[in-house]
């Protein structure tokens, strides 16, 4: 039988390894991404929001907690699931959501939509539709801070199935030869776009692959956000000493499909249930709430503040105008008089 000392121990509240501050930041940053995208679901079922959509539900943490870790002035870079890191960097909500409704007043002027978004002021450097594209892209924006000496880093993220083209092994090859400040992230969410890891390679653990290239590589539990956090903030420092890139794999997962468009035949009910249970933004709630970091009721109050701020950023993109059919030729080239565009 459990003593009473043994029993006050299992139920005491988790040690607290980071300010209040910071566990209420990722509280509110993981809800807002949360609640903006389950509306931008019901939203592509409207016909509101069309062509692709790719959700991040489930992955908040791998973005919120990257984003705590770095600092103003480091180069996020993803792939097409990408509306929620440019929420976790502070990018308005408003522009996000008038992009995914392709409307002029949105992050690339409603050009590029749910798979483009892009904020220079925070730091985004987009997302991108051509799988495995940004991994070298990532690569050679970590070259140009380290060329400019700027002290600046390049967080590269990918999804699992990513991991399988050429151009992932030649950045790295080339990254740690030339000791560039880049933290290349693998989502690993486990299923790519249908296709489970274990069925595409032999190789499962996938941190691994980055040991082939001499680069320190680590597992990182992608629904902790204090996990990533920690995560990154380390290779953060190796990157910004000069010592070159890290590997990080972000054992994560979303609760909804690939794309809008997925039927989800790959997995069962069960599984998506089982992963709910460690649910990144429930785990810091328990948290703060063990803690007596806030109560309930001003949880609700921040849960009611963040629907009332993605409610306004729909308001915005319902009342805002499509782009006019001329800036099809604008924004493409760098010289306004590219001898190419033709009127």
């Amino acid at each position: 039988m459990a003593t009473v000392t043994e029993k006050k121990k299992a139920s005491a509240p988790k040690k607290l390894q980071h300010p209040k501050e910071q566990y209420m930041f990722w509280f509110e940053n993981m809800l807002l991404q949360r609640r903006f995208e389950e509306k931008s679901g019901q939203l592509y079922g409207q016909q509101k929001i069309r062509g692709f959509c790719h959700l991040y539900i489930g992955q908040e943490a791998c973005s919120s907690g990257a984003a705590s870790a770095l600092t103003k002035g480091d180069k996020y870079i993803t792939a097409y699931r990408d509306h929620g890191i440019p929420l976790a960097l502070g990018t308005d909500p408003k522009a996000i959501m008038a992009e995914l409704y392709g409307k002029k007043t949105g992050t690339t002027k409603g050009k590029g939509g749910s798979m483009h978004i892009f904020d220079k002021e925070n730091g985004f450097v987009g997302g991108h539709g051509i799988v495995g594209a940004q991994i070298p892209l990532g690569a050679g924006i970590a070259f140009a801070e380290k060329y400019n000496k700027t002290g600046k880093l390049c967080i590269c993220y990918f999804g699992d199935g990513a991991i399988r083209q050429g151009a992932f092994h030649e950045a790295l090859n080339m990254a740690m030869n030339w000791k560039l400040p880049v933290i290349f992230v693998v989502e690993n969410n486990g299923y790519a776009m249908g296709t489970s890891v274990a069925r595409s390679s032999n190789v499962t653990e996938l941190y691994t692959l980055g040991e082939a290239y001499d680069i320190p590589s680590e597992p990182v539990d992608g629904m902790s956000v204090e996990a990533i956090h920690e995560a990154v903030s380390r290779a953060a420092e190796r990157a910004r000493k000069g010592d070159g890139p890290t590997f990080l794999e972000f054992r994560t997962y979303r609760y909804r499909g690939h794309s809008m468009s997925d039927p989800q035949k790959y997995r069962s009910k069960e599984e998506v249930e089982e992963y709910k249970h460690r649910d990144p933004i429930e785990q810091i709630r328990a948290v703060i709430l063990e803690n007596k970091l806030a109560t309930e009721e001003e949880l609700e109050a921040i849960d009611q503040k963040v629907k009332g701020i993605v409610a306004e950023s729909v308001q915005f993109a319902e009342e805002s105008d499509f782009p006019d059919a001329s800036e099809a030729y604008t924004d493409v080239y760098v010289e306004n008089d590219y001898p190419f565009v033709m009127d």
